[in-house]
């Protein structure tokens, strides 16, 4: 198939891009690391571009619909989130615009876990020790001690993909799951894991009986030893059930002196001055992001603050960075395979030329 569609694309999203090439695609690639100049995505847009690939790096809004007015056909999005795309705009315009849901549900949902580990353990600070040789003894509890992750509480923030994916993780782990979402909940899914840990119970491969139940936010957040978010960004006036700063003094207040908080959702869900606060003060025992209000995380973060750093871990963004994950070509592996086949979609006509029927089209209301 030979097609002459222009695309271009604000990084090099690896061998998935060698799809549109060997269709006939005219594709061009910003070849730097960081993101490249709004000035130049417009400049590209307005050279009457068919398709923009996107990360969230990029700020996509009127200004762009405006500079491809009649020729811009779709906007793909390599991410999951599309916070950086103003979806009102792109209605205005009636450019549909896509995104790589779901592909990247287990990744994000492992490295969640695995920074609870990192943080319960002292992995940190227990590395640090070794490498500045100031490990000159054994002892059972000094300098420190960690604590384990099996058999404990723990509360699953957003029970959507990815916190039915930690949830399976956890069972694994005989830990108690307190579930909380604003929006919905997934009640047969829930039975079926209590029926799961109550199979594994039975049959001797755990010692302890286990639960998982939904419950309201405040008993969530004072009950668990772990609290892991994953509800998407909604902000006053957006929705019923907003989650902009859900995570403040109020509530976090309510978790344990003990307790662990994760978030690998969006980073305005935590009001992060009101973080840095609790670890200072001891409210709770440590915290793990991998997003923030800002990104990159600027240099005067209060979270960057050494009086907390050794309960504090600050990962880059990159929950869903594996390889298969972030670079497989294959649609149903790969967000940059997902990413290409949204494309695809929506420049060929495929699904009869019906936006609304195409699976990774966001802003199916506009059409």
């Amino acid at each position: 198939m030979t097609n002459n569609f222009r695309v271009f694309a604000t990084c090099d999203i690896g061998d998935a891009l060698n799809i549109l090439r060997t269709r006939g695609y005219q594709l061009e690639v910003y070849p730097e690391p960081t993101a490249p100049p709004k000035a130049l995505v417009l400049e590209k847009v307005r050279s009457g571009i068919d398709g923009l690939i996107t990360t969230l790096r990029d700020q996509i809004d009127a200004e762009v619909f405006e500079a491809g007015k009649g020729t811009l056909k779709v906007v793909a999005q390599l991410a999951v989130g599309f916070d950086n795309i103003n979806r009102a705009d792109a209605n205005r315009y009636n450019v549909p615009f896509t995104h790589t849901a779901d592909v990247l549900t287990e990744a994000t949902a492992e490295f969640a876990f695995f920074m609870f580990g990192s943080l319960a353990r002292k992995m940190w600070p227990a590395e640090h020790l070794t490498r500045e040789n100031k490990w000159g003894f054994w002892h059972p509890y000094l300098p420190f001690l960690g604590d384990e992750v099996t058999g404990k509480a723990i509360a699953i923030i957003g029970t959507g993909r990815i916190g039915l994916a930690m949830i399976k993780k956890c069972s694994g782990f005989d830990m108690n799951i307190l579930c909380y979402d604003p929006a919905y909940q997934n009640l047969v899914y829930v039975t079926a894991i209590q029926d799961t840990m109550d199979l594994r119970h039975a049959r001797g491969i755990q010692k302890e009986k286990t639960w998982i139940k939904y419950v309201s936010i405040d008993e969530a957040l004072s009950q668990a030893d772990f609290v892991s978010v994953h509800v998407p960004l909604i902000r006053e006036g957006e929705s019923a059930t907003p989650t902009f700063h859900l995570f403040n003094e109020r509530t976090l207040r309510m978790m344990k002196r003990t307790a662990f908080l994760v978030n690998t959702s969006r980073g305005p869900v935590i009001d992060e001055n009101a973080l840095a606060k609790a670890l200072k003060e001891n409210w709770i025992a440590g915290a793990a992001l991998d997003v923030y209000e800002k990104e990159p995380l600027s240099e005067d973060s209060p979270l960057r603050d050494s009086a907390i750093e050794d309960r504090c871990r600050l990962f880059p963004h990159f929950a869903s960075a594996a390889k298969i994950t972030r670079l497989s070509p294959d649609p149903d592996k790969g967000m940059a395979g997902r990413c290409v086949q949204g494309l695809i979609d929506v420049l060929e006509k495929n699904y009869g030329g019906d936006i609304k029927k195409m699976p990774y089209v966001v802003n199916k209301e506009a059409f």
